[in-house]
């Protein structure tokens, strides 16, 4: 068995296997009061929750969750991020002077702050001042802190979390950041080709076969270098993060840039992450849990975004899979641990998908936007097709799922500032300071 698919049965399978690195990780870190189970009942109103499980699926509004239901689980399947006891839906609109719909920075410092802001945006209001971010405070709480994508860990969503910089494609400015100032205690994810200053190529070559354009281009100096002097462990393959100590800092970069190549279909595009999401999940869940404070964690799959930019919907589905897989550990680590609030949303839809109907009258789009499909629906003798009508985002609200500690304020209509300030509440049991 190799290294991917022997996390995988560590992670996904069931956390008991944990138990060979610390009975901490397993046990529920409620003082040993059981109930609750993977529906969220028991948890009254004022409970707190230890450990937040914050899930995002980049790009992913409701058509996009219908999309994968629909190509993976068929009519009467329902997916796990879809199981979860609370549903309601956020808007997604920005603070931006010139445009109407949020980008991925702008609808991430919403989630992380509680603020509306520009687009491109990261971590700052609109006056570009810094403000606080959920991950921030819980590291104030005493909580473990981490942050997991398919994206460069220096993202826009990530960045969101853990750094403050008026401008998102500053991406060695927030891993410095990430390193002098948040210090996340887990970073996994893309994105070396930003932790390492051009001609240092780190442990990615330049120019891989898959992007010949990716290259070293760091702004900030070595900093994989100074994370190593600041303690954190730094790992750059799968069967390296599986030997990683479960204790101490982690450092994982897989890949130069995303963990995965975002182009059209049939045109070199790829989903294959060195790290599957939800085994990178799986080990930031394993490090954390050894915090008797709890945790908060971020994670992310980039790739329902990027794919719908590009009109591919193989790859979207392919993505959302992984997501839900995801989704379904996470559920697996509240049944143990049942003060976690785990909840999934999306930071703005992309592409402005619709499923419909095969019907060759009515194909539309033409080059990147031509219909895609058509897709079997399991347990049918049904198809569908995927219209697009943009390469860009829509201006949608998305879903917002949430089990657990809180999650009865996620519920119904919402803005996207809204769920900041119910994760803080619960987190933290307080309001804004």
């Amino acid at each position: 068995m190799g290294a991917r698919q022997a996390l995988r049965r560590t992670g996904a399978a069931g956390l008991a296997a944990a138990a060979v690195v610390g009975t901490a990780a397993l046990l529920p870190l409620d003082g040993g009061r059981g109930g609750g189970g993977g529906h969220g009942h028991g948890h009254g109103a004022s409970e707190r929750a230890r450990n937040v499980i914050f899930i995002q699926g980049d790009g992913l509004g409701l058509s996009q969750r219908e999309l994968i239901r629909l190509a993976t689980v068929g009519r009467e399947g329902q997916l796990a991020m879809d199981s979860l006891e609370h549903a309601g839906w956020a808007y997604t609109d920005p603070a931006d002077p010139e445009e109407a719909v949020t980008d991925s920075a702008a609808g991430a410092t919403a989630f992380a702050s509680g603020v509306r802001t520009y687009n491109g945006a990261v971590g700052v209001d609109v006056d570009g001042e810094p403000v606080p971010t959920l991950l921030e405070e819980a590291r104030k709480a005493g909580k473990a802190t981490g942050l997991v994508t398919t994206a460069q860990v220096t993202d826009a969503t990530p960045g969101a979390f853990g750094a403050h910089v008026p401008d998102r494609g500053d991406q060695s400015e927030i891993a410095r950041q990430f390193l002098e100032s948040s210090k996340p205690d887990v970073i996994l994810g893309g994105g070396e080709d930003w932790w390492y200053p051009a001609g240092n190529p780190g442990r990615w070559p330049d120019a891989p076969a898959t992007d010949p354009t990716e290259a070293s281009k760091g702004t900030e100096g070595n900093l994989v270098r100074q994370a190593q002097r600041q303690g954190y462990t730094y790992v750059s393959t799968a069967e390296e993060l599986a030997d990683a100590r479960s204790r101490g800092k982690l450092l994982g970069l897989f890949a130069n840039e995303e963990m995965f190549e975002q182009r059209n279909e049939g045109d070199g595009d790829i989903y294959d992450p060195e790290v599957p999401l939800v085994d990178m999940t799986a080990k930031a869940l394993e490090v954390l849990s050894h915090d008797r404070d709890g945790f908060f964690l971020l994670v992310e799959e980039e790739a329902v975004d990027e794919f719908a930019h590009r009109s591919n919907a193989t790859r979207t589905i392919q993505s959302g899979q992984a997501l839900d897989e995801t989704v379904r550990l996470a559920l697996e680590f509240q049944e143990r641990n049942p003060r976690t609030l785990v909840l999934v949303v999306g930071d703005h839809a992309t592409g402005g998908l619709a499923i419909e109907n095969v019907d060759d009258t009515d194909e539309s789009g033409q080059d990147t936007t031509t219909e895609d499909g058509p897709y079997d629906i399991p347990g049918t003798d049904l198809q569908f097709t995927v219209d697009w009508t943009t390469g860009g985002h829509s201006g949608d609200a998305t879903p917002v799922t949430a089990q657990g500690p809180g999650a009865a304020g996620l519920a119904g209509a919402q803005r996207n500032i809204d769920v900041h300030d119910a994760v803080r509440s619960a987190m933290l049991g307080r309001g804004r300071g």
